[in-house]
């Protein structure tokens, strides 16, 4: 049998900005319809953030995730993803909140603080329609996202209770040795869904050398206790995505990751980028995971018993 690979689809996250792309979803009506997009075109999970529907700018606030997530699942099988992460601006009380109160299957959960530089984007995009995105950008020079070990241990008690399974975003290679430190710790229980990302001002870079030290260095540390699944930031996304697949990764795509499908071309919906990671992992002879695919692989709870 093929081996399967799940595609996880990020649709609209908390990096680009509003004036960046006319696609980029805002209102809870558009996430929604990525995310559905996203899972009839092959995506077996669905990563979310939610938006002030005003004017685009992050918001963590459980009463703003309530819309999208409930229609989502009337209309969806696919796996729910709520970010822990936020915005790098928040601090973790505020970033853990919807997780904690939706109790989903899987919830996003970084594992270290780092420079998160979205400053370079400046030099692309210089017209911005809502007063919050150019200090939100410009910030970003001095601002450290904040993920420290408390910061770490209180998400992951706050949801130990809830069945709640994470995606555990590692942005270098030091990373992977604090999973490593709370999984001796017991705090946190194999199978891991180890999502490796590359290409962040701030963390890793985006060669295959730094691809195939992640593979190396997690496979080391985790054995056969793990799956591992890649981002490429910007133009590297399907170029990673194809040297993991054919490692034995899962692939994510998404437009928080990029807002591109092609040299200067900007992608017109989530969908298109799942369709392309599709076409590179069935070229490569594999399978796609179904929602239910992945929920076996992850040892997922199961979406009768999430509280939304």
């Amino acid at each position: 049998m093929a081996r399967k690979v799940i595609i996880t689809c990020a649709v609209t996250g908390a990096i680009h900005t509003p004036s960046m792309s006319p696609h980029l979803p805002i209102t809870p009506e558009e996430i929604a319809e990525a995310a559905i997009g996203a899972a009839e075109a092959g995506a077996a999970i669905v990563h979310l953030h939610a938006r002030d529907p005003q004017n685009g700018k992050p918001n963590q606030s459980p009463e703003a995730f309530a819309p999208f997530l409930q229609v989502i699942k009337q209309r969806s099988n696919c796996v729910i993803n709520i970010t822990t992460g936020g915005a790098p601006t928040m601090l973790v009380e505020e970033r853990v909140r919807p997780a904690a109160h939706y109790k989903p299957e899987v919830a996003s959960l970084n594992m270290g603080s780092m420079n998160f530089g979205l400053y370079p984007m400046l030099h692309r995009f210089n017209e911005f329609k809502y007063d919050w995105e150019l200090p939100y950008l410009e910030g970003s020079r001095d601002r450290i996202f904040r993920n420290t070990f408390t910061d770490i241990e209180y998400i992951l008690t706050t949801c130990s209770e809830n069945g709640t399974r994470f995606e555990i975003e590692c942005y270098d290679i030091g990373h992977l040795y604090t999973l490593a430190h709370f999984v001796d710790r017991g705090i946190i229980k194999p199978p891991l869904f180890v999502q490796s990302v590359f290409g962040l001002l701030g963390g890793i870079g985006p060669h295959p050398e730094d691809v195939a030290h992640m593979k190396r260095t997690a496979d080391r540390l985790f054995g056969d206790n793990y799956q591992w699944s890649v981002l490429g930031a910007g133009k590297n996304q399907l170029a990673i995505a194809a040297q993991a697949a054919s490692m034995g990764g899962n692939v994510r795509v998404g437009l928080e990751d990029s807002l591109w499908i092609g040299p200067g071309k900007l992608a017109e919906s989530n969908a298109q980028q799942v369709k392309l990671a599709r076409q590179i992992i069935e070229g490569l002879g594999l399978e796609i995971a179904t929602a239910d695919d992945a929920r076996a692989m992850l040892t997922l709870k199961g979406g009768d018993r999430v509280n939304f």
